[in-house]
Parts: structure tokens; sequence; C-alpha cells
């Protein structure tokens, strides 16, 4: 399922969200500008798991932030910031700017370590908001578990628009995330070859829901 809306009105200006995306957007496009040396510019920017744990230090911890800023191409930005366009603005009316804007950079990095933690000798970078993204979905399936999400479900050939309670939609990709990440865990494959950091969902996520209360000024 892909969400296209939720039935929660904003109650003001999502001045944070549309900062976060502004950037993203903005980091990406000075990824296109380094044309063919990208991946040295992610392998270097990006959060490296094995590099983390030897070289623990000031550098390492740009990287934490500087990662969950990085994209790996336009589907992986443009799917990254629909998620936070449908489902921030009302986080954020909930915890208020500034404490949305920390909430946000912390989930984010309990996801990029909770991914480290799960493959400490990964030499591969780790990039992209999704985990603090994730952090964002924990917090919304807490405060507005009752809402209402659109979302496409294709069906072969077809698809069609439902409309879903939020806990569904969110707790069944929470489960989604989970399993896909214990799967290569239980099978003894190695995770050292790139893809999606499912880990890093699943700690974002839970962080979020977790942190959710903490940050609530309603």
């Amino acid at each position: 399922m892909f969400p296209i809306r939720d039935n929660i009105e904003s109650q003001s200006v999502p001045i944070i969200t549309w900062l976060i995306i502004g950037l993203n957007v903005f980091v990406f496009l000075v990824e296109l500008s380094v044309g063919s040396n990208i991946e040295s510019f992610l392998q270097t920017y990006g959060l490296v798991p094995a590099d983390f744990f030897t070289h623990l230090g000031p550098a390492e911890a740009t990287h934490v932030l500087s990662s969950m800023f990085l994209h790996a191409g336009w589907g992986h930005l443009v799917g990254n910031m629909w998620f936070l366009y449908i489902f921030g603005d009302n986080v954020e009316d909930r915890m208020g700017s500034i404490r949305y804007l920390i909430f946000y950079l912390l989930t984010g990095l309990c996801a990029v370590l909770t991914q480290t933690f799960i493959t400490p000798g990964s030499h591969i970078a780790m990039i992209g908001a999704s985990g603090a993204i994730s952090g964002v979905l924990g917090a919304y399936l807490l405060f507005y578990p009752q809402a209402k999400v659109l979302s496409l479900v294709p069906m072969g050939y077809y698809s069609r628009t439902v409309e879903v309670p939020a806990v569904f939609f969110l707790g069944l990709w929470f489960v989604m995330q989970l399993f896909t990440g214990i799967l290569p865990l239980a099978a003894g494959i190695s995770q050292d070859n790139g893809g999606v950091a499912f880990w890093a969902h699943v700690g974002g996520f839970l962080s979020g829901a977790v942190l959710s209360k903490l940050f609530d000024r309603a």
C-alpha cells in the first residue's frame, strides 16, 4: 500500500517539515552535481557501520547527521519525502516546531544506531531520511491511531484506492519492516550487500513511538 493522503487537517503551517523536505532536495541536487564521483561522495558522507566502530570520533558523529539527508536516487528521495509530507505535518502540529525538529533528529540517530549495531561489520554506507521518518510514523500511530489513510493498493495490472485506519496502515508497514529485517538474520545471510536498511526503520519507528509522549505538548 502507498499513502495518498490522510484525513487529519494540519492546524498550523508545518514549517520544519517543509524545511526538512527542502534541505533533503537541496542535498540531493548537490549529490547530482558531483557527477561520476557520486559513489565516493556517498561513501564519504554516509554512515559506514564498520568505520563508525573503528574510527569513532567527531567525523563519524557528523556522518550520522549527514547520512540522514543523502539519497540514492530520485525514487528514494521522492518516496521518503512523500511519507514525510503525508504524516509529518500532523506530528509537528502535535509537538510544536522546535520539539518536532529535536524529535526528528533524535529518532534519526536511534535509527542509524540500530542498523549499525545489527550490521557492525558492514562497509556499505547507510544513507536516507527513512530512519527519521520512521520515527515520525511511530509518533503518528500513537497520536492518531483512528485517522484514515487513503492508500493505493496494487492489484496485478490494476490498482485501487482504499481508506484504511492509520493503525492498520502503519502497523502493517512496521511488521513488514521487522520481518524483512529478521529473515536474513535467521537465514544467516550477510547484510553487507547494500539495499534497504530495514533495521533503521524498525529502530526509528520504535524510538518514535516511545519518545512521542515525551515530546507531546497536548
